[in-house]
């Protein structure tokens, strides 16, 4: 019998998933879930035929040339990819995988939440209880922006951008959206298509954030984006970080152009940008979009079914180089 295939696994994950691990392959693990250095991921990476790694790990063009050459396979446990080099990675023949579909439900939930709690100022609203100085009611006291009936743009209309328009729904909320190309009618469900993201803008009252960070969406959110939304309009991000000029978006945020915004991802997490932590009208999540259990047991699962499949000499399902 052939030995079992190494496979590094550079965080901690639900213990069902390390169990499937353990159970078909040697899995190096990390009970300590500890966010290995660059030089560390290498060096335990000696010995390895397949990295599963997170969305934390930064895989970068030089970083994969000095890989040993065992790896064959890079199975991440995450939607995005902008943190591998994937032509790097495809110059070298390593094959790199996703986990799409499974966390679209939870994601979503997440892009509700920070509509809702940016909209009705539910950041404020809990500090001012924590700290008891919540004194009384009264009709000018934390007023916030409605959300039943507005207008909910959305820049992505993938699977994550789709439920949220579903949810969006839920609260008769009007939907527009921009994307590579207009969805079929079916899936469109009464949308409204933008061919682009500047016909988009001036009709969201509420813009939610879903495209992938590529080096064409990179700031794609900047100054003169943001003056065509609406006067009072609130930005959610669910995304990447990448996608928003933080310079432009708490200038804006700062000087009433926009109510607020929701995010759960940020340029250089977790040191995100202070002059978002320094504004009441921000309600911040720290990147726990897809933190349910079913769903990170999913995407651990969807990982190891592209091990699986590779090692088994077939095709991964989600291969993306």
């Amino acid at each position: 019998m052939s030995e079992k295939p190494v496979v590094l696994v550079t965080r901690k994950l639900p213990e069902a998933v390390e169990a499937r691990l353990a159970r078909d392959y040697q899995a190096v693990l990390n009970a300590e879930d500890r966010l290995y250095t660059t030089e560390e991921l290498l060096a335990l990476a000696d010995g390895a035929d397949g990295i599963l790694p997170c969305h934390t790990e930064h895989l970068s063009a030089e970083a994969i040339a000095r890989l040993p050459d065992r790896v064959r396979v890079v199975a991440n446990m995450s939607v995005g990819v902008d943190h591998v080099d994937l032509g790097a990675a495809k110059s070298r023949g390593i094959v790199v995988t996703n986990t799409p579909d499974v966390l679209s439900d939870a994601t979503a939930e997440i892009a509700m939440l920070l509509l809702l709690g940016a909209a009705r100022r539910a950041s404020e609203g809990e500090r001012l209880v924590r700290a008891r100085e919540w004194r009384d009611w009264s009709p000018a006291f934390m007023v916030g922006t409605q959300v039943t009936g507005k207008r909910l743009g959305i820049v992505g209309m993938g699977r994550v951008g789709r439920v949220t328009a579903r949810r969006g729904r839920g609260f008769d909320m009007t939907i527009h959206y921009h994307n590579r190309r207009p969805l079929p009618a079916e899936q469109e469900d009464g949308a409204v298509y933008h061919e682009t993201l500047e016909d988009l803008l001036p009709q969201c009252d509420f813009l939610s954030l879903h495209c992938p960070a590529t080096p064409d969406s990179r700031n794609l959110l900047n100054a003169e984006r943001i003056a065509l939304l609406p006067d009072g309009a609130i930005v959610v991000n669910t995304a990447r970080g990448a996608i928003v000029d933080d310079e432009a978006l708490i200038a804006a945020l700062g000087s009433g152009k926009l109510a607020a915004a929701g995010l759960d991802v940020f340029n250089n997490e977790p040191d995100i940008h202070p002059g978002y932590r320094d504004l009441a009208n921000t309600f911040l999540l720290p990147h726990i979009g897809s933190a349910t259990r079913e769903t990170r047991d999913a995407m651990g699962f969807r990982a190891c079914d592209n091990l699986d499949a590779f090692f088994a000499g077939h095709e991964p399902g989600d291969r993306v180089a």
